[in-house]
């Protein structure tokens, strides 16, 4: 029996999905592929890992075996050169020539170079292909500036690329007078500059590059307002242009901007051939995400099977994490009074902004921009997309709900049937609910069943939510597991890892995991493997924290902290004058936290290992104050020298101080000791805090200060030291254990099955059987301290890695600039 022919130009995303949702549907069509790269089809979304260890054959969505498997004739580094329309045959680079009953092109598009003189030079580079970014990766170990030519969502992966290689000094050039034109306002923008500015990046808005200066290399940026900038490397990334050369060749119609010109079928000006991806060009729209690429794949493979689904646009909604940034742009972003309700919050001290716009009636939302803090961004979407009824207090969507309810209701589980969870692959939430029902009860059974999140992976969260959601409703038990590579909650995993004795990363992953792990799971093992092995942290292959990296609290400006020990806020006059001499010495701003301790702010990371030198020589500690570890235990003066001071409180706090210190659990920890009960050393908003009675001590457990301040709640009176050690012991060693990763001593109780009683009855009166256990653990955590400052300046191998550039480790970096402190500032200035 005779097969039409099915014609596919272009091996992308788009193609690829094209191939797989047609084999998936009938086998009625032989598929014939060509490929202009020489590598089968690979995830563009997320090209930007490959610089942080992925390779192509991570990235590749299938195997050349993929489609002989589906008898799918592919030619890779064969691209199609001509189309006969009138014989419907087309001709590839290599000779051969095929015909075709359907063509489909899914040529994609390709990177916009503008036309500046000397952008031939070397050095200059695109960023588009993972041939791009392997040519960008070898010029990479030469360069100390570096600079991409573009501010929008392709420009700012390209700059995360280049700080991934090491880059110490990125720049980057927009022509227009704010980043993400196109997603976000100018407030929003004003925020992502900032976030990313106090990241180290250099960010320079309208301005436009004349010409790139440099006899045959790249040396310097010239721009058009007379001002230069001296780069090694520029990476351009100013947009897409919609390869539309073939189409344009056979005659089919065409945009004046560019793009193939295609109708709801997504056929062009020729029935035969259809269009789909950043090639085809609906109603003046370039769609430059993957998941309308998709679903025009969908409608083409609809058509050809006899149905009639039709394409009338999609949604631009997006949200996605730039340098560490959560950006978010979703329904009508930019629609403004009096059309719309705007309700707008702004956080500058965290980096927070968040603009929602509602209906004029204030019945429905109509679209939003979330910066620095995008979890809310799906219920938004789905919100907008199903146009559902809000909230009596809308503001609730964004500042969260300030009573007891939800503020959306039901949540993911109150939307209606039909709505459309992942977009990338067109997944409803009745066909997520139907996949539990059906036995899939896990993310990744969902993904294989209903591949919803093998797209972009944005719409994880709520399928996580959906799944459990439904399992509840069913009356079946959720178990609450790390990530879908373990599946295991922390305490389980803590307690495999200690009875298993391991102490590496892999090994826990092989014998207890699958896959090759995550961002979300690695910090969680390096948790737990220095909670209980107390190994210096950065000889982990992974690390819970982006600051253990060099044992130090990144700054603005790329500078960081440095935060001796101080037991108890105790210091004697010889240490003082150490820590000032060390300051002036570095140029470092000093500040006395209300921690007590004394910061020291504005080290290089080259003179980090030097300044701790002399620290560790003067007697000082690291203060672990980059860890998820004990910080500080406050105290009063006591009755040492206060007049109403019943106990010797400092000594106390030094003792304390010095028991825990650098011990490691789920989240920081803060204790506090007071002689009194006026209370001057804040005891009861600490994870731990100790007052003295006139009996004894009482001991106060989880509270916390921050964003979310809770007082902490009695735990014990009038007790002798000893025993409050003991009560200590057992409580941090049980939080160290139980907790879910990233959780305040408070947030932990707050989620405790019976609460403060249930936890005194563990504690107090060891319910469980486990106390002695506690006690044994924690003195084994007490007996292995060390101060990781000593260990990583004594070992060469670990001193290394504290250099701004490789081949000149005593360079500085000169982008780091050191502001007079307050106090010399005149008066007049303030």
């Amino acid at each position: 029996m005779h097969k039409p022919t099915i014609v596919v130009v272009g091996n992308g995303m788009v193609g690829y999905k094209f191939c797989e949702k047609l084999v998936a549907k009938t086998s009625a069509f032989r598929i014939i592929v060509f490929g202009e790269e020489s590598r089968a089809a690979y995830d563009r979304v997320h090209l930007s890992e490959y610089f942080n260890g992925k390779s192509a054959a991570d990235l590749s969505l299938s195997t050349e075996a993929w489609y002989a498997e589906h008898d799918i004739v592919l030619h890779l580094g064969n691209p199609v050169q001509e189309i006969n329309r009138s014989t419907k045959t087309v001709h590839a680079l290599l000779g051969d020539t095929f015909e075709y009953d359907y063509l489909v092109l899914a040529t994609g598009s390709s990177a916009f170079v503008p036309d500046i003189p000397g952008v031939e030079k070397e050095g200059v580079f695109v960023y588009r292909t993972i041939d791009d970014l392997e040519l960008i990766k070898a010029y990479a170990p030469n360069v100390k500036k570096g600079a991409v030519m573009g501010g929008g969502l392709l420009g700012l992966e390209a700059a995360k690329a280049l700080i991934d290689l090491g880059i110490d000094e990125t720049h980057v050039i927009e022509f227009a007078p704010r980043l993400m034109p196109r997603q976000i306002d100018s407030a929003g923008s004003a925020m992502l500059q900032s976030k990313l500015t106090d990241l180290g990046l250099n960010i320079h808005l309208n301005k436009s590059t004349a010409y790139i200066g440099g006899s045959h290399k790249i040396d310097a940026l010239h721009f058009n307002d007379e001002s230069a900038l001296a780069v090694d490397m520029l990476v351009i990334s100013a947009g897409i242009r919609p390869r539309d050369e073939l189409a344009k060749l056979a005659g089919l119609h065409t945009g004046t901007r560019g793009g193939i010109l295609v109708n709801e079928k997504m056929q062009t000006s020729d029935e035969n051939i259809f269009a789909i991806g950043e090639c085809a060009l609906y109603e003046n729209m370039i769609y430059g995400l993957v998941a309308p690429g998709y679903e025009m794949a969908d409608i083409v493979v609809n058509q050809l099977t006899g149905g009639s689904k039709l394409f009338y646009g999609y949604d631009m909604s997006t949200k996605l994490k730039l340098i560490g940034v959560d950006v978010a742009s979703f329904g009508d972003a930019f629609i403004t009074e009096p059309d719309c309700r705007t309700i707008v919050f702004e956080d500058t001290h965290k980096g927070i902004y968040k603009r929602i716009n509602l209906s004029t009636d204030g019945k429905y939302l109509l679209g939003g921009i979330l910066i620095g803090d995008a979890d809310a961004y799906n219920m938004l979407l789905q919100t907008v997309n199903n146009k559902m009824i809000l909230p009596p207090n809308p503001e609730d969507l964004i500042l969260g709900s300030r009573g007891d309810g939800e503020a959306t209701g039901a949540g993911v589980m109150s939307l209606p049937d039909d709505a459309l969870i992942c977009s990338c692959e067109a997944v409803t939430k009745s066909a997520i609910c139907g996949a539990v029902n059906d036995g899939a009860t896990t993310v990744d059974s969902i993904k294989k069943c209903t591949k919803a999140g093998t797209g972009c992976g944005g719409c994880i969260p709520l399928v996580k939510d959906l799944v459990a959601g439904t399992l509840k409703a069913n009356g079946v038990y959720i178990k609450n597991v790390i990530c879908e590579h373990f599946d295991y909650s922390r305490q389980e995993l803590f307690d495999l890892v200690k009875i298993g004795q391991i102490k590496n990363y892999d090994v826990v992953l092989d014998h207890f995991g699958k896959g090759d792990g995550c961002e979300t799971c690695k910090p969680v093992v390096a948790s737990i493997l220095s909670s209980l092995w107390n190994e210096v942290i950065v000889k982990q292959d992974t690390i819970q924290d982006s600051n253990d990296r060099f044992l130090a609290n990144i700054q603005k400006g790329g500078t960081y902290s440095v935060v001796p020990r101080i037991p108890g806020g105790e210091i004697t006059p010889d240490k003082l004058i150490v820590i000032g001499t060390v300051a002036k010495k570095y140029n470092l701003y000093t500040k006395i936290t209300g921690g007590q301790r004394i910061d020291l702010f504005g080290a290089h990371v080259n003179d980090l290992p030097a300044i701790w030198e002399e620290l560790i020589d003067a007697g000082f500690e690291s203060g672990h104050a980059y860890g998820k570890a004990l910080r500080t235990v406050k105290s009063c003066v006591g009755s040492t020298w206060c007049r109403f001071g019943l106990h010797d409180s400092v000594s106390f706090a030094i003792e304390i101080e010095d028991r825990y210190k650098g011990i490691r659990s789920p989240h920081k920890l803060k204790g506090g000791v007071s002689g009194c009960v006026r209370e001057c050393a804040e005891a009861q908003s600490k994870d731990f805090g100790v007052i003295a009675t006139e009996k004894g001590w009482n001991l106060y457990i989880c509270g916390n200060g921050g964003s979310k301040p809770q007082h902490a709640q009695l735990l014990a009176t009038d007790i002798d030291k000893e025993t409050l050690v003991k009560y200590l012991d057992r409580f941090l060693m049980f939080y160290i254990k139980t907790a879910d990763p990233l959780t305040r001593t408070a947030t932990w109780l707050n989620k405790m099955d019976g609460g403060m009683s249930y936890l005194k009855n563990v504690i107090i009166n060891d319910s469980l059987g486990i106390a002695p256990s506690l006690e044994e653990e924690m003195q084994q955590l007490v007996d292995t301290y060390h101060c990781e400052w000593k260990e990583a300046i004594s070992n060469p191998d670990m001193r290394k890695r504290f250099s701004h550039f490789i081949n000149a480790p005593e360079e500085k970096d000169p982008s780091v600039q050191f502001d007079t402190m307050r106090s010399q500032v005149k008066a007049k200035d303030w």
